[in-house]
């Protein structure tokens, strides 16, 4: 909801994240925080698969391009997070569609409605159950370049703990940095994301259509 917002003018605008908390449980209940679960939970387990799988097949064909490990693995990272982007993109624009519907949950389609209606409307393409492609390849390639190739870079210098406690922790606390900066860094292409998968401001007119031009206007309108 914070990322579909359009600045201060916005109407439905909210103040701040525990502002944003309140109206929807005042508003929508419990159950409006859950709307647009479905898809990601059914899209977790093919995710994980491509994503791991593909960045150790990735790993391995880059090991015939003599790269420096270090930029092998964030390589390695990208093309994994576009191969997952891929799969993910069609259940993205699924769970934002439901998540903007600020209908009660138990007044919203279901998932299943939601994504043929869809289809329906606009097709399987880049308007329609695959609309934000790109922004989902940036979001999802950034990341795990800067994950991977952070994670496995600083795993490889700390030296190995004989302690299993303390060897959990080191792992724990290289997994824990990587993905707060792989985040810092990917959530531009996530906003670009929700703006374009999310309601346009005028209905009828498309004002968030591409990635980067995406960028770019909310840069210019809101900082």
């Amino acid at each position: 909801r914070f990322q579909i917002q359009r600045g201060k003018t916005d109407p439905t605008s909210y103040k701040s994240l525990g502002d944003c908390f309140r109206t929807i449980f005042q508003r929508e209940g419990l159950l409006g925080f859950y709307k647009g679960i479905f898809p990601p939970i059914l899209a977790e387990t093919p995710k994980r698969a491509v994503k791991f799988f593909t960045f150790e097949q990735y790993k391995k064909l880059l090991g015939y391009a003599s790269l420096p490990p270090g930029l092998a693995f964030a390589v390695a990272g990208l093309g994994s997070g576009l191969t997952e982007a891929v799969v993910v993109n069609p259940f993205e624009v699924v769970k934002v569609t439901l998540q903007t519907n600020r209908n009660a949950f138990t007044e919203q389609p279901s998932s299943f409605v939601q994504a043929r209606q869809i289809i329906k409307t606009d097709g399987l393409g880049f308007q329609g159950l695959n609309k934000g492609l790109t922004a989902t390849l940036g979001r999802h390639g950034v990341f795990n370049m800067v994950y991977f190739g952070f994670y496995f870079n600083v795993k490889n210098i700390l030296p190995v703990n004989k302690d299993p406690n303390l060897e959990f922790l080191r792992k724990f606390g290289i997994g824990l940095v990587s993905g707060t900066i792989a985040s810092i860094i990917n959530i531009p292409f996530d906003v670009a994301k929700s703006r374009i998968q999310g309601p346009q401001p005028v209905p009828g007119e498309i004002k968030y259509r591409t990635c980067f031009k995406t960028m770019a206007t909310v840069y210019k309108e809101e900082g």
